[in-house]
């Protein structure tokens, strides 16, 4: 008993006996040693298939305040968080998440109910509002590893972890802790990006501010260029170490509305990385 599979739809289904094979089995059900041992066909009986759980990691840290078209990163990723909750709640799956900025991280217990859902609605909400307060941002003290580590304390085993950010910060020990997340649970990494940040042409006098620090753009002819290479050597680096642990990367950008980019990518065979 225990061991798990994998039914329609993605959710588990517990291992429960052997059983006589009869005609209309699928062979991909008959146990083989099971079958030499006892000297007829047997096969592996499973139990009903049993509900999910959906655990959103969604990230509203400073960085996530960016848009050049039609939204912030950290509305993408609001936006996400709410199609994936509610449709994973029609489905009948537990819905829980980690909500979490640059000073707060938010742990929400993964239920079957819309008050859940909308509880985790109401964090992000809380915590994006935040973004646009006015006075100087605190110091940073939550990290998206400190997510992963909080990610790592409930989800046990067998739970859909989708993490949606943009992955700044994410370092040598982000791919340790994903690494051990993704040996127990299945993990989807919902990569937000804007445009602007993946291809950048300044203009003079354009200035990029970060906390209460301003640096000028360099105007020369191989910034642009220097710019993409530095944005697409980081993209690629995280898909080849998500790829090596058999994890899909979904990227969503900021410029569409998210609903219609889950559609396209959902349509088509999800593959790791």
């Amino acid at each position: 008993a225990g061991r798990q599979a994998f039914g329609s739809g993605g959710r588990a289904r517990e291992f429960e006996e052997l059983g006589q094979y009869v005609q209309g089995h699928e062979d991909r059900t008959i146990g083989w040693k099971a079958t030499e041992r006892l000297r007829s066909p047997q096969v592996r009986v499973y139990n009903e298939e049993r509900e999910r759980t959906v655990l959103l990691v969604v990230d509203q840290r400073r960085p996530m305040c960016f848009g050049s078209r039609r939204a912030m990163k950290s509305v993408a990723a609001a936006e996400v968080a709410a199609l994936s909750a509610w449709r994973a709640l029609a489905s009948g799956e537990r819905v829980g998440g980690i909500v979490f900025n640059d000073t707060e991280l938010v742990d929400i217990r993964p239920h079957r109910s819309q008050t859940q859902v909308l509880r985790m609605m109401h964090e992000l909400v809380r915590l994006n509002h935040a973004l646009t307060e006015g006075g100087d941002p605190p110091p940073a003290t939550v990290t998206l590893n400190d997510a992963l580590e909080a990610v790592l304390r409930r989800a046990k085993h067998d739970h859909l972890v989708v993490l949606v950010s943009d992955l700044d910060g994410a370092a040598e020990e982000t791919r340790n802790l994903a690494t051990r997340i993704a040996a127990h649970n299945d993990i989807i990494v919902v990569g937000i990006y804007d445009p602007l940040g993946a291809s950048l042409i300044p203009q003079p006098g354009m200035v990029a501010v970060s906390g209460t620090e301003r640096l000028k753009l360099p105007t020369h002819a191989d910034f642009p260029e220097a710019f993409r290479g530095a944005f697409a050597s980081r993209l690629e680096k995280w898909t080849d170490i998500f790829q090596a642990l058999r994890v899909p990367v979904l990227p969503i950008s900021t410029a569409v509305e998210p609903a219609a980019q889950l559609r396209d990518l959902f349509g088509r065979k999800l593959k790791p990385g």
